[in-house]
């Protein structure tokens, strides 16, 4: 009859991602030498975990777990090369040991997420308690220190000595526990306590099977605040069985995908984030010492370098030899992220806040984005689109990149229809900017790959396996269930720059049969500048123009039939609606070409414009597009202002017109010599309260004028003599003799012959 011997449980207390953890980790996991590695992470991560030895694996990455059914409920456990689990599973993976995860599966803690979801307004959460929320920063404020990340670096992080580490860790978390729940267990009610013990509960049972397998050293690592929770002796297995029984559960499917530094800085699966992955990275790579600071300002001197600011060698010795001392001062035996900063700003950049931005971004925080195998777990999607990315040069990258595209050329053009597409199935990979060249063939992405992208495009794989068919299966589904024509027609040049013909063709034939519908001539209004703006580009990128030519010319037809209805009486935010159509429409219409377009517009702009009772604002805009466009002489115009501004007219709508008219056009006042004398006696002939009356109206339009206009008609306002002058020269007769005179002067100046 044998006896067995019973089994050697460490459990091992880390930060996540912290690289001293991971050191200490590394150092304590050789020495022990255990049979079997348990870590902190969902189970449904096992399927995958071998992937981590993978040699085309590079951190950062994170495990994916999603609800089959409905991807958007998901959660991530990020992995950076430094965190102390990442070294736990190499570990294990590289000797053949046993290694999984043992905390609650996803399929649970999902599924109690979204009953929280749904019950969170029916009750409110208990406050969670400080210490737990954050045990780091109770313990960092018992030893004197602000900041809970700044004392953990300092105590662990940082440290050269691995050895009791992880004795002092549980003692500390020992401790805090007993305190908090000793004194006031505010949380101990609520969704955040409830999922914390059943996590605990579920990493029990995980160690108990490990124990019933016959595993003889067992190293569990986890969370430092779990550590008192997974200690021996254990609470009775009964009692976290009961506790666990009966748990909502979702089908849920693991994968792994890139994760960025960026992200690592925010809470995780884990419920924790490092301020610093950049800082912790190099940490990791160097160690703690004195030749980590002089590299890592040496990496600060070289980036400012690249982005073209001097950063000598003699400024990087001063700014090692600044944070040194700033170190000892503090009682540090080495200097620490603050004083490397500090120094750096001091002696690198001489306190200048934009360069330090820089230094945080690429150095503090990090740029880095990881990579996973390309047999990693995925949808069809996910494989289709990083083909896409390969073919067309444009990989996947954590920092914002501005990238100017030439659609006249086929690899800029197929990277713009790529882009256009994931837009249509709502993956903003790429965010359209304001192009520095000019013409219709120039556009301008700002890309920036969020790892969130990954599950957007996991989602969007139900519309398709392929980019282009998921894309015109999404389309075709929104086009179909829009009810709204200027939406529509924002889809529908979406769709057209997606290169997406069924799902144009869908939009299409809706879009006319909701402008056939449409009774409100304000919505054929705001649907007609993006339609025009969808056939200005077509040609550029060879879609077909006459698609869309009959929808436009129709919807043209059926405003310029209605408007003069439509704007007959408005009240003041009505009016003020119609002038920013009227711009945007004119705009548009021009901007065409067609003839037969501009013409049937400019015949109802004329019609407005007669209308008896249109709102001043609404005419005055009318007036000023037909005079921009030549469709008025200089006489129309000043008859159509003296019938605008007659005596016995309501002030408040002189004004108004007077709005529409020059709003952001000082231009037309300053050089126009009919205008400005009757604006000027119109106001002349004011009665003192109609004066007072109109005077914040026209200020509101003046305001609108560029500052040298405001100024020159300013000297104009002053100087009433200069315009009895001017008006007296004018009555002087022509000396054609005196004229003929200057002639050969102005023939020699000009370099012409007489």
């Amino acid at each position: 009859m044998s006896t067995r011997v019973p089994a050697d449980v460490r459990v091992f207390g880390i930060r996540h991602h912290g690289p001293g953890s991971a050191r200490s980790l590394d150092a304590a996991l050789g020495a022990f030498a255990p049979d079997v590695v348990l870590v902190e992470g969902p189970p449904e991560g096992d399927a995958v975990l071998a992937l981590a030895a993978h040699p085309d694996m590079r951190p950062p990455v994170a495990l994916l777990v999603y609800a089959a059914d409905e991807p958007r409920q998901a959660g991530y456990w990020p992995f950076a090369v430094f965190s102390p689990e990442w070294i736990a599973v190499r570990h294990a993976l590289a000797r053949a040991v046993p290694v999984r995860f043992i905390d609650l599966p996803a399929a649970h803690q999902l599924a109690l997420d979204a009953e929280h979801e749904v019950a969170h307004d029916a009750q409110v959460e208990p406050t969670v308690d400080p210490v737990r929320r954050d045990p780091l920063g109770a313990l960092a404020r018992a030893a004197g220190y602000a900041d809970g990340e700044r004392w953990w670096e300092h105590l662990v992080e940082e440290r050269r000595d691995h050895a009791g580490v992880f004795d002092a860790v549980a003692d500390a978390m020992t401790a805090l526990r007993a305190a908090t729940d000793g004194d006031d267990d505010r949380d101990a009610t609520g969704p955040r306590a409830r999922v914390e013990a059943l996590r605990e509960a579920w990493m029990r049972q995980g160690i108990r099977q490990a124990t019933r397998e016959g595993h003889a050293r067992i190293a569990v690592v986890c969370g430092a605040w779990h550590v008192p929770a997974l200690a021996a002796p254990l609470p009775p297995a009964s009692a976290d069985a009961a506790l666990l029984r009966g748990l909502p559960k979702l089908k849920v499917q693991a994968t792994w995908i890139p994760w960025t530094a960026a992200r690592l800085a925010r809470e995780s699966g884990y419920g924790a984030g490092v301020a610093s992955p950049g800082w912790y990275a190099h940490l990791w790579t160097h160690g703690a010492g004195a030749d980590a600071a002089t590299a890592w300002m040496t990496d600060a001197a070289r980036l400012l370098r690249d982005e073209g600011l001097a950063a000598s060698s003699a400024q990087v010795i001063d700014a090692v030899r600044l944070a040194t001392t700033l170190g000892a001062l503090r009682g540090r035996p080495v200097p620490g992220l603050t004083e490397l900063t500090e120094a750096a700003e001091s002696a690198l950049v001489g306190g200048d806040a934009t360069p330090m931005a820089l230094v945080r971004d690429r150095l503090i925080v990090g740029t880095a984005i990881g990579a996973v195998p390309a047999d990693a777990p995925s949808v069809p999607l996910q494989a289709a689109l990083a083909r896409e990315q390969k073919r067309l040069r444009l990989p996947p990258e954590a920092l914002d990149r501005v990238l100017e595209l030439d659609l006249r050329t086929p690899l800029d053009r197929d990277r713009s229809v790529l882009l256009h597409r994931l837009l249509v199935l709502d993956v903003p990979w790429g965010a359209s900017e304001r192009s520095a060249g000019k013409g219709t063939f120039k556009e301008a992405w700002k890309l920036s790959w969020r790892p969130e992208l990954a599950l957007a495009v996991i989602e969007a794989a139900r519309w398709g396996n392929t980019v282009p068919d998921a894309a015109a299966a999404r389309g075709a589904e929104l086009a179909e269930r829009a009810e709204d024509l200027p939406a529509l027609a924002r889809l529908l040049g979406r769709l057209l720059l997606a290169d997406v013909p069924a799902a144009t063709a869908r939009a299409l034939a809706r879009l006319d049969a909701l402008a056939a519908m449409a009774s409100d001539v304000a919505v054929l209004a705001d649907a007609i500048p993006s339609l025009a703006r969808t056939l200005r580009y077509g040609d550029v990128r060879g879609t077909d123009r006459d698609v869309l030519g009959h929808v436009v010319a129709g919807l043209v037809a059926r405003l310029a039939a209605g408007m003069p209805a439509a704007v007959a009486s408005l009240d003041d935010d009505a009016a003020r609606g119609w002038y920013d159509r009227l711009v945007a429409v004119d705009d548009a219409i021009v901007r065409l070409g067609d003839e037969a377009l501009i013409t049937l517009w400019r015949e109802a702009l004329a019609r407005v414009l007669a209308l008896p009772a249109v709102h001043g604002l609404v005419a005055g805009r009318a007036c000023r597009l037909l005079v921009d466009a030549g469709a008025m002489t200089s006489e129309d115009t000043e008859r159509r202002w003296a019938t605008a501004i007659a005596r016995g007219t309501d002030p408040a709508h002189v004004a108004a017109f007077i709005e529409g008219f020059l709003r952001d056009a000082g231009t037309l006042l300053v050089h126009d010599a009919t205008l400005w004398p009757l604006l000027d006696a119109w106001l002349a002939a004011l009665p003192e309260d109609d004066f007072s009356a109109a005077l914040p109206l026209l200020r509101r339009t003046f305001a609108t004028f560029a500052a040298p206009e405001r100024r020159k008609l300013g000297e104009r306002a002053v100087a009433p003599a200069s315009r009895a002058h001017a008006a007296s020269a004018d009555a002087v007769p022509f000396d054609a003799a005196r004229a003929a005179a200057t002639l050969p002067t102005l023939a020699l100046l000009l370099g012409v012959e007489t």
